[in-house]
């Protein structure tokens, strides 16, 4: 588990502001969140999704949700795990400079379209990522990264409502 709060970061919530206390009084949903980040984002053992995949995930996802703050984050952890300019790119903006990797190229495509059109994630499509060598389980860990960006984007953006609406 790390020390830092991903959403109070990304709320711009300072430690002794009232909204942040106000998310204090539900300490374990505080907790949990972020522990979901940390088993989602950086886990000890990544298995089938590796470290750069799970954060590109994540990049996508922020950035389809136009949450600046959480995109600047994941672009950041995605940095940090390695990764190169075009799947920066591509995580980011959909379009990488030059070519990236095939397999991440159909996780990115996969998570657009679970991210924008859920309904569009046919059998097919399914079977097209375990032919790029994902598991069940690493396509439910990808998907699950999409949810929990989501949920993430949509608890920023409600704490920065409040904080707004406290401040007016």
């Amino acid at each position: 588990m790390t020390e830092t709060d991903v959403v109070d970061l990304a709320a711009g919530l300072a430690p002794a502001s009232p909204i942040a206390a106000l998310r204090r009084q539900r300490e374990v949903f505080v907790r949990h969140t972020q522990g979901s980040h940390d088993v989602l984002i950086a886990p000890a053992d990544p298995a089938g999704v590796s470290l750069i995949e799970r954060a590109a995930v994540a990049l996508r996802v922020a950035s389809i949700e136009q949450a600046a703050a959480l995109t600047a984050h994941y672009r950041s952890r995605l940095q940090q795990v390695g990764a190169d300019a075009a799947t920066l790119a591509m995580a980011e903006h959909g379009t990488p400079a030059k070519p990236v990797a095939p397999r991440l190229a159909a996780i990115l495509e996969h998570v657009d379209l679970v991210a924008t059109a859920p309904g569009t994630a046919t059998r097919e499509r399914l079977d097209a990522l375990r032919g790029i060598g994902l598991a069940a389980r690493d396509i439910v860990v990808i998907v699950q990264i999409v949810a929990f960006v989501s949920y993430q984007a949509r608890v920023v953006a409600g704490l920065r409502a409040l904080a707004q609406q406290a401040d007016a």
